[in-house]
């Protein structure tokens, strides 16, 4: 496990009426503070990112479909320096996934449907707190193209 990375399962409750999917209070012990929260769709097949944020922390959690997240440790006095965690996120796997700064990330959707990420962040989005990169960047060890979802 990549260090900082928190994974903690969340309640969904059910009944004739729907649903209810709890992702994150601020009693949680692993709460920091609110920024922003908004959702991220994916259409099947579809690859985002990769990006690193130099200050916000993510929260993240799939409310409909599923995706895999690909994590790489970018921060180099790190114990787990450049080492790549596989995750699967959604309705099969109800987890949050707390990502801390510096940590690159892209996901896939692996559904046959849409997949709707949910991320509740520290700070509202800032274009310039976030580091983008290719797809295909290099300098990230990890080949969407070679993996098979």
């Amino acid at each position: 496990m990549i260090k900082g990375i928190q994974i903690t399962n969340l309640k969904k409750i059910s009944d004739e009426r729907g649903a209810i999917f709890h992702m994150l209070k601020k009693s949680d012990p692993h709460f920091i503070k609110f920024g922003e929260i908004y959702f991220s769709i994916a259409y099947p097949g579809i690859i985002k990112g990769w990006h690193e944020h130099k200050k916000q922390v993510q929260n993240y959690a799939v409310i409909d479909g599923m995706i895999k997240l690909v994590l790489v440790d970018n921060r180099k006095n790190s114990k787990t320096y450049n080492k790549i965690e596989e995750l699967y996120l959604g309705e099969m796997n109800y987890i949050l996934v707390t990502i801390p700064t510096g940590i690159i990330t892209s996901y896939k959707c692996i559904s046959n449907k849409s997949s709707i990420l949910a991320n509740c962040s520290t700070l509202p989005h800032d274009p310039n707190e976030m580091i983008n990169y290719d797809l295909y960047n290099k300098k990230i060890p990890y080949d969407w193209k070679k993996i098979k979802s």
